[in-house]
């Protein structure tokens, strides 16, 4: 789900069974990205699942004073985490 604003787009990143340490290095990873923020979605599910994550998603804005190529950095590190952790 992409939103464009005046100022930033937002989009969120869905890995399900991607652990909690995993979205928080992934967030860290994404924020050394001059103008991109990440907020850790909550996991909402109503039902314990050992196999799901503690985490719901990962919620990134990339603000319109990004640094050039952010988009594209952004894509490759969120592919490297899906290719790694994403169930097969």
């Amino acid at each position: 789900m992409r939103k464009r604003g005046l100022e930033t787009t937002q989009f969120t990143c869905e890995i399900p069974g991607m652990p909690l340490a995993v979205y928080r290095e992934l967030a860290a990873h994404l924020e050394q990205i001059g103008g991109v923020e990440v907020d850790l979605i909550p996991q909402t599910a109503p039902d314990f699942d050992y196999k799901r994550s503690q985490i719901g998603g990962a919620s990134i804005r990339v603000g319109e004073g990004a640094e050039t190529g952010a988009r594209q950095r952004i894509e490759q590190i969120l592919n490297y985490y899906r290719q790694r952790y994403a169930a097969n």
